[in-house]
């Protein structure tokens, strides 16, 4: 605004200044010419005949007065009877000047045509009308002044609608950017150099927006795969702890009964009965010792997991003959609902010991004369298999606990059949190398175990 003013006077001032001299040396130019031609006809008269010439000339232009000097340079009195009047009126020559300065062309020399004395010729012309030139700007400089104010007042409202707006706006956009508030978008109509502004900080917007969200859900699986660690690392801690305390129980009863056999404490006098029930603990014992191996294969065997297609039924059945004399001491009834072949991708040696645990443990838990059915159905994308054996029930609070390690529903009996807790937990862990897993579920008859393979 104050530069906006400050140009504007400097103008004005600068035409108050230059127009009255452009105007003066426009008039001087005309008096010049009007004189030359005044002259001129002066040379063609004789001095007592231009009165005439002197009337006309000076009434028909803007002559202020006219000084005629001898060669002498003596001031003559012009032979014209407008003068005379002049004189009884009491105006001279000097007299009829105005108050300015007039507008003063030069001197001309000439001869009138009677004589050959050389004769000087000085015209004044008005200043009236360079006088109302400078008084009229002097007027309108008021005017002017709050015409530029008000003019310098639009135009700065103007500017800051066009430019400083825009850009206190993009300043405020700045800001929230700084807190991580992006859910805005700036107006892409300008082409100018905001408007280039505001469409690379649409783009950065953007581009923030996306990497925040990546690296939200960056953090979001961070925090997941950490969570799934710590489980994991609680799992196997309380799988060590568990271990530790099933390998603790048989080696108990096998010192205890070394020691009473070796000190001959009692009945463990009967050495030979003493031993066999050792060796049958021990027995156990390294069955526990090869389970326990099996698991840590499986938490190991991520890089070295082999699939191979195989037809699972020769596998159902070679482990069916490997227990047929246990099935006909317990007179149990084999139903096998499948016909071959059931062919599928997986581990074979691992999907063998799926069906070995879940066929084994349905044999040892079913009560004389039991049923047993192992069906296997076809699906859209695999098989079904399920393994049912009636006349017994798992409690309801036990079935959610029922994959876990080392968990028996009935103790005593896992005990007297020498389970260890971890067939039902392995047969899960293989099942889930398997992109599968393990459920059960109490049917009318009995318990089914039931899962998917491809």
């Amino acid at each position: 605004m104050a530069l906006l003013l400050f140009i504007s006077l400097l103008v004005f001032a600068v035409l108050a200044w230059v127009m009255p001299k452009t105007y003066s040396q426009e008039l001087n130019s005309e008096l010049d010419m009007q004189v030359k031609e005044f002259v001129f006809e002066l040379e063609q008269s004789s001095f007592a005949d231009s009165g005439n010439l002197f009337d006309r000339f000076i009434y028909t232009n803007s002559i202020a007065s006219i000084e005629l000097y001898s060669y002498e340079g003596e001031l003559l009195e012009t032979p014209t009877s407008q003068f005379e009047n002049d004189i009884e009126q009491g105006n001279t020559a000097q007299s009829v000047l105005p108050d300015a300065a007039p507008t003063l062309s030069s001197a001309y020399y000439f001869s009138f045509s009677d004589t050959a004395e050389k004769y000087t010729l000085i015209v004044y012309g008005e200043a009236a009308q360079i006088l109302e030139l400078q008084k009229s700007f002097i007027q309108v400089f008021p005017l002017i002044l709050v015409m530029v104010i008000v003019i310098g007042l639009f135009t700065s409202w103007l500017f800051s609608h066009i430019i400083t707006f825009p850009v206190l706006k993009i300043c405020k956009i700045a800001t929230k950017m700084s807190d991580l508030q992006l859910d805005w978008e700036l107006e892409e109509q300008r082409t100018d150099e905001l408007g280039t502004l505001k469409k690379s900080l649409n783009i950065l917007s953007r581009n923030l927006q996306t990497a925040l969200s990546d690296l939200k859900k960056a953090n979001a699986k961070l925090e997941a795969d950490i969570e799934h660690e710590k489980e994991l690392e609680q799992a196997q801690m309380d799988f060590f702890s568990a271990a530790s305390h099933e390998l603790k129980t048989p080696i108990t009863i096998i010192k205890g009964q070394l020691e009473g056999m070796l000190l001959k404490i009692g009945v463990y006098k009967d050495r030979e009965k003493y031993l066999a029930r050792s060796l049958n603990v021990a027995n156990t014992l390294e069955d526990m010792v090869y389970e326990l191996l099996t698991i840590s294969r499986l938490q190991t065997s991520n890089s070295d997991f082999k699939i191979e297609t195989f037809d699972c039924i020769s596998l159902i059945r070679g482990y069916l003959s490997e227990i047929e004399d246990l099935i006909a001491t317990k007179n149990l009834q084999l139903n096998q609902n499948f016909s071959t072949p059931v062919i599928i991708k997986g581990n074979k040696i691992l999907i063998k010991k799926v069906f070995s645990n879940l066929i084994g443990n349905a044999v040892k838990y079913s009560p004389q004369g039991a049923i047993i059915d192992i069906s296997i159905f076809k699906q859209k994308d695999g098989y079904l298999f399920s393994i049912e054996n009636s006349g017994t029930h798992i409690p309801k609070e036990a079935i959610p606990k029922i994959f876990e390690a080392f968990y028996r529903v009935d103790m005593s009996r896992s005990r007297q059949t020498g389970g260890s807790g971890l067939g039902l937990y392995i047969v899960q862990k293989i099942l889930q190398q398997h992109d599968s897993c393990c459920n059960v579920c109490n049917t009318e008859n009995g318990v089914k175990f039931f899962f998917e393979l491809l």
